[in-house]
């Protein structure tokens, strides 16, 4: 538009061409003028109007000039197909159809903030900005600084506040305020005014509480003067199934029971994770954080539910912020460094401490990690390592939730789910040499990488933690190849479509025999204070019915999402709740066959607003299908009167089928 004549066969751009002694200059001549006028025409066709900027905010300069040109329409055609729209970033939406290619923003990203993210890429209408390699906008190395939004003239980079509720309790922080704080610094003030409302100052006394485990939020908070207490109010017990006194359905009674009654001793646990820079200790579970500290970084990024219960020691001053606002923090440099070097110091220990298989790791080559590891974010669907890529990286997941999947012909094979106080990458470390799988972000996580070089040294230093990684390594690899040999033998197209695949123990009832008589429910509902673990509902396969009880999965979706890591998986592949388990439901709701169950018990816990006194309270714990394992049988089994119940490994099952199937194929040619 800024299109000039200097007297020579074609005009001009006057923001870029060199002034030369003797050069005269035409800027507003009819010719140019028509030019002009044309130009805009063509930038209007290929522009929805109005624009989201202008709908918002009516400033779009694109159609502000086109208005004072008295252009309502474009006489030229637009874009073939739509360039399309990046939602990606939790920050700034992208619409590719309204940008015009003035690369305002690669400027602004490069020459102001010298970030170097963004770039142009393709040719003729196919051209457009891109995000580093051409990855969506937050997937990229985008710091969310808000540069690129300011400097756009149009709506294809506009600010995501309309989309997010603001009602925080407090006071909002005004920019000025904001400005003069570190973490603040580097962030662009006009993305700043624009978010302010979104971060909000609170004050908290000392013993108020400031959240509480459980609950479901949309916020995190930063420490900015004070100390806070960090600790699980729920009661540290197990639901248990006892014998009672009466017939063989009366006998079993639900209660809660003391600690750690059925944890292996491999897998026992010095610590507890939580949504916070720290752990608890599993024997007394209750930590301090101080100033500088972040914590909720779960429940704001991924809406989880809070981990623990946060309770101001002394007088604090804290910021609560929405997602857009840490996730702006979260790409800022300067405060990315200062949270890793945060968790270098006070977390990285723990962190290790609360892996069994590294509870021989001593306190000098921890120190030895803590200059060598690097904490790395990354957003959901995001890429941690590809299968056959070259292994470099072992990595400790500290946040969030990891997909491990494999591909094969067909589609690709989901192997697991990794979360907190998990790891991955052992076994190309190990002798295979590359990843034999690819890890992807299910949510917001963040992983400790630990180069090849340093895994190398802790496994020369410390025989026995290579000794058990290989044992998990094996392990791994064999529940790989039974599970690939379950797909090769099963009637795959029905154990596929219903879900059955990652199941290791159904209970099964035969339609041609039961009665419907419900004894099997009765019998679960005696067995456990009324609260019965089956329902005789379900998938139904030939003449089988897959009543609705816990499948034992072999890659449980239960496990992703709890906020304290409290149900994990035995050894056996038998599913565990921890005694931790704050009863939030996340398992329950995440279950996708309705297995699980929140059991409620009549506890004394502490009342928080008053410590030290003890009150009557409701409390839920998670409970789901143990096979009645101090049993013979289940009771659902036993209790069936016409032996239509039956609990089955389903590949073995199903393969059974399959080989009845053909065989009566055989007999009826």
């Amino acid at each position: 538009m800024c299109v000039v004549d200097i007297g020579q066969r074609v005009y001009a751009a006057s923001c870029v061409r060199q002034v030369e002694p003797g050069m005269v200059v035409k800027t507003s001549t009819a010719d140019v003028a028509g030019v002009r006028r044309t130009l805009l025409e063509l930038l209007m066709a290929d522009h929805p109007t109005p624009c989201q900027r202008q709908q918002l905010t009516h400033d779009c300069e694109l159609e502000h000039l086109a208005s004072q040109a008295g252009l309502t329409a474009s006489r030229y055609p637009g874009l073939p197909t739509p360039r399309g729209h990046d939602d990606s970033s939790a920050s700034i939406a992208v619409d590719h159809d309204s940008c015009i290619l003035c690369e305002r923003c690669i400027r602004g990203c490069s020459e102001i903030r010298h970030n170097f993210v963004l770039a142009r890429r393709g040719k003729g209408y196919q051209a457009g900005i891109a995000f580093d390699e051409n990855l969506p906008m937050g997937k990229s190395t985008c710091v969310s600084c808000g540069e690129c939004m300011v400097s756009c003239p149009t709506g294809a980079l506009v600010n995501k506040k309309k989309e997010i509720a603001t009602d925080l309790p407090g006071t909002a922080v005004p920019i000025e305020e904001l400005q003069l704080l570190e973490m603040f610094q580097n962030v662009s003030g006009t993305f700043l005014s624009l978010n302010s409302d979104a971060v909000h100052k609170r004050h908290f006394k000392a013993g108020e509480i400031i959240c509480r485990e459980g609950d479901y939020g949309s916020t995190a908070f930063y420490i900015l003067a004070g100390t806070c207490e960090v600790f699980l109010s729920s009661p540290m017990a197990h639901v248990s199934t006892k014998a009672d006194q009466g017939g063989f359905f009366k006998r079993l009674k639900s209660s809660l029971t003391g600690q750690a009654h059925t944890r292996e001793a491999r897998s026992e646990r010095a610590f507890i994770p939580i949504d916070a820079p720290v752990d608890l200790p599993y024997d007394n579970p209750i930590a301090e954080l101080v100033a500088g500290d972040l914590f909720g970084e779960m429940t704001c990024m991924s809406f989880y539910p809070r981990s623990a219960t946060v309770r101001a020691k002394t007088d604090c001053t804290m910021l609560e912020m929405l997602r857009n606002v840490l996730d702006i923090l979260q790409r800022n440099k300067s405060f990315r460094e200062r949270v890793e070097l945060n968790y270098r110091k006070r977390a990285l220990e723990n962190h290790l401490r609360s892996i069994p298989l590294f509870a021989s790791l001593t306190p000098e080559f921890i120190d030895y990690l803590r200059e060598r590891v690097e904490l790395r974010r990354y957003a959901a669907g995001q890429v941690l390592c590809h299968e056959g890529e070259h292994s470099d990286s072992f990595f400790l997941v500290r946040l969030g939730f990891v997909k491990v999947s494999q591909s094969h012909p067909g589609g690709d094979l989901v192997l697991g789910y990794i979360g907190r106080s998990g790891f991955l990458g052992e076994i190309g470390l190990l002798g295979a040499g590359m990843y034999t799988a690819t890890c992807t972000a299910l949510d917001h996580v963040e992983a400790v990488r630990i180069a090849a070089d340093d895994f190398r040294v802790m496994m020369e230093q410390f025989p026995a933690v290579k000794q058990d990684l290989q044992v998990v390594a094996q392990q791994r690899l064999a529940e790989n190849r039974a599970r690939l040999t379950t797909i090769r033998t099963a009637p795959i197209d029905s154990f596929l479509a219903q879900g059955l695949m990652e199941a290791q123990s159904l209970l099964v009832l035969d339609l041609q025999r039961c009665t419907r008589c419900d004894q099997c429910v009765r019998a679960c509902a005696d067995a456990h204070d009324g609260v019965s673990r089956l329902i005789r509902e379900g998938l139904r396969l030939d003449k089988y019915l897959i009543a609705t009880s816990c499948r034992q999965c072999k890659d449980p979706l239960c496990m992703v999402g709890c906020p304290v890591g409290s149900i994990r998986r035995k050894n056996s592949l038998e599913m565990v709740i921890e005694d931790w388990c704050i009863g939030c439901g996340m398992c329950a709701s995440n279950c996708p066959y309705g297995n699980i169950n929140m059991h409620p018990f009549q506890v004394q816990v502490e009342d928080l607003s008053r410590p030290g006194r003890k009150i009557a309270k409701v409390q839920s714990k998670a409970t789901a299908c143990n096979l009645c394992l101090d049993y013979d049988e289940p009771s659902c089994v036993y209790a069936c009167p016409h032996d239509a119940a039956h609990r089955v490994n389903p590949s073995q099952f199903f393969a059974y089928l399959a080989r009845q199937s053909d065989t009566t194929l055989k007999k009826g040619e």
